[in-house]
């Protein structure tokens, strides 16, 4: 297992904030949020490996390889403990990483993420994961839109959809689909009973797949947990909802400098 040099965008001044997006994002989804907590926070986004400006080395990726990714940009750029804020597939590197690296971290977010997913459930992940292997990404490219966005946000902003489905396009396939298995396949709830960091569990009232109930679970089986449930939200909440993602998430940051 070999870590790579990520591409990343350092704004603000403060405590050390590193940023980890979802599968087939981009270090840009958080850029509503920086201008805001860069006030207070030494905000750090990056593309992981495989997306956006960072390097694609060959599939297929692992958790792992993830949180070593995450380690290497923190000791390029000089920082003791940080703060992490990850959605989806970042909302499982950021525990995964603390759970690693205990004394380099302060608090975790977990936005928009699962575990404790019954056996149907995990079933319909895998699912989707088997049908874009059979199909193509592009062809079920409605099912994510569906899943991610409201039907009122997709009809008021076109623009912000299209942005985001395109990112997925752009998103090599083989790297789309191996960082979908890990996922998919990942079970972060026999562990998150060993985070010893303070920690934040945010999701979408209307999000199927990281659903409230998934996300009670996540907060109860972490010893020092909040949990946050945003109204009307499906999936992505950086996106459609940076205005309700805000308050609480900076209100708990600030807390926990």
């Amino acid at each position: 297992m070999s870590s790579i040099d990520v591409a990343y965008n350092v704004l603000g001044a403060g405590p050390p904030l590193y940023m980890v997006h979802g599968i087939g994002s981009r270090k840009t989804t958080w850029q509503t949020l920086t201008e805001i907590l860069s006030t207070d926070f030494t905000c750090v986004s990056y593309d992981l490996r495989g997306h956006g400006e960072s390097p694609v080395p060959p599939v297929p990726y692992s958790l792992d390889e993830l949180v070593e990714d995450m380690e290497l940009l923190r000791k390029r750029l000089g920082h003791e403990r940080i703060h992490v804020v990850g959605h989806s597939l970042g909302g499982q590197v950021g525990p995964a990483y603390a759970r690693k690296h205990p004394e380099c971290v302060e608090t975790v977010v977990l936005l928009s993420t699962a575990a404790g997913r019954n056996a149907e459930e995990s079933d319909k992940v895998k699912d989707v994961v088997n049908m874009m292997r059979k199909k193509g990404v592009t062809p079920l490219l409605k099912t994510l839109m569906n899943r991610w966005f409201t039907d009122e946000f997709i009809a008021n902003s076109p623009d912000k959809v299209e942005t985001r489905l395109k990112e997925v396009v752009e998103t090599p396939e083989e790297v789309f689909l191996s960082v979908f298995d890990i996922y998919a396949s990942t079970e972060m709830l026999p562990w998150l009973p060993e985070l010893e960091c303070f920690c934040l569990v945010m999701t979408g009232e209307l999000d199927a797949g990281c659903n409230p109930f998934l996300n009670k679970l996540i907060a109860d089986a972490i010893p020092n947990a909040e949990l946050v449930i945003l109204e009307n939200l499906k999936h992505s909440i950086l996106i459609e909802g940076p205005e309700k993602v805000l308050p609480p998430l900076r209100d708990f940051l600030v807390r926990h400098i």
